[in-house]
């Protein structure tokens, strides 16, 4: 990996953080060593939170036939899995924060 891809996914990891914080009030930051590690990029008590960014990615499209199928109380979720892999789950940010703030433990 070259150091701008470096240099990116670390602006990623700082612009995620700040978004959870922003909704949350939880303080959260980059795991340092992580990448050498092979670990996760930030942790949220007790979520392990891995980030991405691509260029382009399915998931979108996936999102998006979701949404224009969903009505104004709906809330979009994508379901996939990958041959001889776990199920994963795909949603907006936005619906996870809402989720995780009534998961967190009281501050």
């Amino acid at each position: 990996m070259g150091a701008r891809q470096r240099q990116r996914g670390a602006e990623t990891e700082r612009e995620v953080c700040k978004v959870i914080s922003e909704s949350t009030g939880w303080q959260t930051s980059r795991i340092l060593g992580q990448a050498r590690d092979g670990g996760a990029d930030v942790r949220l008590a007790q979520f392990l939170i891995e980030v991405k960014r691509r260029k382009s990615i399915a998931v979108y499209e996936w999102l998006e036939q979701c949404q224009r199928a969903c009505k104004p109380t709906d809330k979009p979720v994508v379901i996939a899995r990958g041959d001889h892999k776990g199920f994963v789950v795909i949603q907006p940010l936005e619906d996870w924060l809402e989720m995780a703030k009534r998961e967190l433990p009281e501050r």
